[in-house]
């Protein structure tokens, strides 16, 4: 029975993708945490706690990820290494066209895309629009003789897959349809939201004569002022996300993405 198929000790890989997290959760991220929660609601407990284990012990040798599908190889206690593959639907051109121009018609989305980041809202626009972000089902094969869905080597893919998500959140939309540098290139290519919307930091210009009595008064009561935080400000990474990012990645992460916390460190506030 396919039990007792596994009872020796998997062989050890070298350079396998073993993940960061030794213990507790996988994943850090909110998106790849939510990812890892549909791992959770849809797959045996048992066979993903095994999964794990294969997965911290880097018994993932590589994977691939493509619109709808990843493939992975797994070493497990045979010599030959079992071929995973995990399918979900990807949206086609014209579901795309329909994502990318809600995305480019909110400002906020927009912009944080271009700056590399993963807005959470990001998941109401996609459910709003039909198209949900992350599956509510896997399609999961193995080659080994296990029964069950997923295996431990599937799972262990899963939780690599899931890790992976951490480190560059353009995967998730690129497993949907969407390569980072295609969607990106497309909002870049899309007309800025309404500029003619109302400002809500936009003041009327008055004549300075015209205000001279009343100059230095405070527009509102000054037991009604608090100090709230900025919103609409431009992010301190405004220039990395504004030029063109140059083709250079530093341990498999673009370099724009490497420069961005060092950015945003610049843009804090002294205490």
């Amino acid at each position: 029975m396919a039990h007792f198929f596994e009872s020796a000790p998997p062989i050890k890989v070298d350079g396998g993708l073993a993940v960061r997290s030794q213990r507790g959760k996988i994943g850090e991220q909110w998106w790849s945490r939510r990812f890892v929660d549909v791992l959770e609601d849809v797959c045996q407990p048992g066979r993903l706690a095994r999964g794990r284990t294969y997965a911290r012990k880097g018994q993932v040798m590589d994977f691939a990820l493509r619109p709808g599908r990843v493939t992975a190889r797994v070493q497990g206690s045979r010599p030959t290494p079992y071929q995973v593959e995990i399918r979900i639907e990807a949206y086609d051109e014209e579901q795309w066209a329909d994502i990318t121009a809600a995305l480019a018609g909110q400002a906020l989305y927009r912009a944080a895309l271009l700056a590399g980041e993963m807005p959470h809202e990001i998941v109401d626009l996609f459910t709003d629009l039909g198209m949900p972000l992350f599956p509510s089902d896997l399609d999961i094969s193995c080659s080994c003789p296990d029964w069950g869905v997923p295996c431990k080597h599937g799972s262990a893919a899963l939780y690599v897959l899931a890790e992976a998500f951490d480190d560059d959140p353009f995967l998730v939309l690129a497993w949907r349809g969407r390569a980072r540098d295609v969607l990106l290139d497309d909002l870049r290519g899309t007309p800025e939201p309404d500029e003619d919307a109302a400002d809500p930091l936009a003041v009327e210009e008055e004549p300075l004569e015209d205000r001279l009595a009343d100059f230095y008064a405070p527009g509102i009561s000054l037991g009604r002022l608090r100090e709230r935080p900025a919103r609409g400000a431009a992010p301190p990474e405004l220039l990395l996300r504004a030029l063109d990012p140059p083709k250079v990645v530093v341990r498999h992460i673009p370099l724009v993405d490497t420069l961005r916390a060092a950015y945003r460190d610049l843009g804090r506030p002294e205490e």
